[in-house]
């Protein structure tokens, strides 16, 4: 029986969600990349163990397909799983990148609150990567309400993220995917734990430093679960990606 092919990868510092954690869509992203799935497929990725920064990741795979799924463990802790996944997604009309951009000062991550990990700083997650104010290299993604049950952001990228090819390197997208998910439920009154899975497809891709529009919306609660769909359009209103992200658990207000 042949061995598992084993390799490392670190997530840097300046990827947090949580102050002490990568960022959840960010860290699935870069986990995703481990993959070459079938263009028509998703893939999955299933946080286990908060993820620790700056340091080497242990990678897991069989050398027995392509897509074989993948495992990634912090010494003996398993951190994720990632694997290729299908998934079927209902996409409301997004609004115009105009109408997110006027409803950004509503986003709660501009909000100063009496309940920020940080004090003084803004929002939930002042230092999240995805969707941070007080993060000086952050995307900046600033999900706000703009009907009963959708969120969005109006997010302007840089050209400094750009890949060898000019385009906004994948993780970036899953990046975008994530944190506007969570903000879509606590727009409606219920503040989630944290992110357990993300299943994400990407279907184009977008020139560092264009302009992009994401959307977020609430799915279903079971139990402890909390779904919520998310996507990214550019300006053209083309579908850049969708993606189904779980929520595991609640904390209080």
């Amino acid at each position: 029986m042949p061995l598992p092919i084993q390799d490392y990868l670190t997530i840097p510092a300046r990827f947090r969600g949580p102050p002490a954690s990568g960022n959840g869509g960010y860290v699935a992203g870069a986990f995703a990349e481990l993959l070459a799935p079938a263009a028509h497929t998703g893939t999955e990725v299933t946080l286990r163990a908060p993820i620790p920064l700056d340091q080497p990741l242990r990678i897991v795979r069989s050398e027995q397909a392509d897509n074989a799924p993948v495992t990634i463990y912090n010494n003996s802790t398993l951190i994720a799983e990632v694997r290729p996944q299908i998934f079927d997604l209902a996409i409301p009309q997004p609004p115009s990148f105009q109408q997110a951009l006027a409803a950004q000062p509503q986003a709660i991550a501009l909000q100063r609150r009496q309940d920020s990990p940080i004090p003084g700083a803004l929002g939930l997650h002042p230092i999240c990567f995805c969707c941070g104010a007080n993060h000086d290299t952050g995307m900046k993604v600033y999900a706000a309400p703009v009907d009963d049950q959708q969120v969005a952001a109006a997010w302007t990228t840089r050209a400094e993220w750009a890949d060898q090819q000019g385009y906004l390197p994948a993780a970036l997208i899953w990046t975008a995917l994530d944190c506007p998910g969570q903000l879509a439920f606590f727009h409606q009154g219920q503040r989630t734990g944290l992110l357990g899975r993300i299943t994400a497809s990407l279907h184009g891709k977008a020139r560092a430093g264009d302009d992009l529009l994401v959307t977020a919306w609430p799915i279903r609660v079971e139990g402890k679960k909390h779904f919520a769909g998310s996507a990214v359009f550019n300006l053209q209103g083309e579908l850049l990606a969708e993606a189904v992200a779980v929520w595991i658990g609640s904390l209080p207000f």
